[in-house]
């Protein structure tokens, strides 16, 4: 069996992960902070699918507990990691708590940075594996401090993607739009405004990521409305980039 280890799979994105992969035959390693969530999720996966489920409680802006998921993947198995955990924060930069910034930095940078080096270094001993680090279209964008973590976390994704995937270690930047989840309403974001045709379906965006994650692509923009999306954004006028920037957290 093959085995995925998968952070924030609870709901949303990371739990759409893991049930594709679950369905897939992958043995998981499910690390979030609520055991509860968590015990739960394993329950329902290891029983509908006969796989082992390990669970392991873990807070990411915690160094210490970040630690704990290195060594669990220095020790493997592994085959494929994904790093998706992850939360918004909704005052502007100026009004935020800058220990909620420094937490939102460590939980989106750092444990990304932390564990893919201590999975990439598993996978390379072993001669293949991906990794799939879960980002945002928001890193295309001047969009505050989320959209800045994020571009850092596209960027790095798609340079380990080209320093690795000759030795056999796929690494992609996984880049959705507005998906429907938790991530929204947890952060107390206003989003009546935002056309229904947006709007992506969790399981439709890991779909499409791990098809794109099989052909080698260093970054995965699910589905074409979003992909026009990117691309003209990237052709935008300036002053159509300031004003989204200047909206923006």
């Amino acid at each position: 069996m093959p085995t995925a280890l998968i952070t924030g799979p609870t709901a949303g994105i990371g739990l759409a992960f893991a049930r594709a992969l679950a369905a897939e035959g992958y043995d998981l390693v499910l690390v979030a902070r609520d055991v509860a969530r968590l015990n739960r999720v394993a329950g329902e996966l290891a029983g509908a699918h006969g796989i082992a489920c390990e669970v392991l409680r873990a807070d990411l802006g915690d160094l210490a507990d970040t630690r704990r998921v290195e060594e669990r993947l220095a020790r493997g198995p592994l085959d494929l990691l994904i790093n998706n955990a992850g939360f918004g924060l909704r005052p502007p930069f100026d009004a935020a708590d800058i220990e909620d910034e420094q937490y939102s930095l460590d939980v989106l940078v750092r444990a990304v940075l932390r564990l893919t080096h201590a999975g990439l270094t598993r996978l390379l001993a072993q001669g293949s594996g991906d990794i799939v680090n879960v980002s945002s279209v928001s890193g295309f964008l001047p969009r505050g401090t989320y959209g800045a973590n994020k571009a850092w976390v596209t960027s790095f994704s798609a340079w380990a993607n080209v320093r690795y995937r000759s030795k056999g270690v796929r690494v992609m930047a996984l880049c959705p739009g507005f998906v429907r989840t938790e991530f929204h309403q947890r952060m107390g974001a206003p989003m009546k405004g935002i056309p229904g045709w947006m709007w992506l379906d969790a399981d439709e965006v890991v779909r499409d990521a791990l098809v794109d994650l099989r052909k080698g692509k260093a970054i995965s923009v699910p589905t074409l409305r979003w992909k026009v999306i990117v691309a003209l954004s990237r052709l935008a006028p300036r002053g159509l980039v300031e004003n989204i920037a200047h909206r923006g957290r």
